[in-house]
């Protein structure tokens, strides 16, 4: 099993920035990818951004140019610094964990617990 814990989640105004972390644990050596999904109220999960351990990126259109996504598998950790951002970026965003296929949209293995992003005024 592993277990998937994120952090830096808030509120922040429109244009703002913040800066999401997870971090994994348990049977680590079986993670070849880690992401982000989110979910807004009334609306299914999307995948926002994904990395696998060799670095490859894949992002949402709605998020290129404005989200970052890093990765430091030596700790197990990835962040996701998004910039610019919009109220439509309102959502619960999920730590999610894989196969190298949940870079480009296949279901995730594991799944955080999610932490709340608000943008507003």
């Amino acid at each position: 099993q592993v277990q998937l814990v994120e952090s830096g989640g808030g509120l922040v105004q429109p244009g703002g920035s913040l800066r999401l972390s997870c971090a994994a644990s348990g049977i680590i050596f079986s993670i070849s990818a880690m992401g982000w999904y989110r979910q807004a109220p009334g609306k299914q999960r999307e995948l926002v951004a994904g990395i696998t351990r060799g670095g490859r990126t894949n992002y949402a259109d709605s998020v290129k140019g404005r989200f970052t996504i890093s990765r430091d598998y030596a700790k197990m950790t990835v962040h996701l610094q998004m910039s610019s951002l919009k109220s439509e970026d309102t959502a619960v965003y999920y730590c999610t964990a894989g196969k190298e296929g949940i870079v480009g949209g296949e279901a995730p293995d594991y799944w955080g617990q999610g932490t709340q992003v608000t943008v507003s005024s």
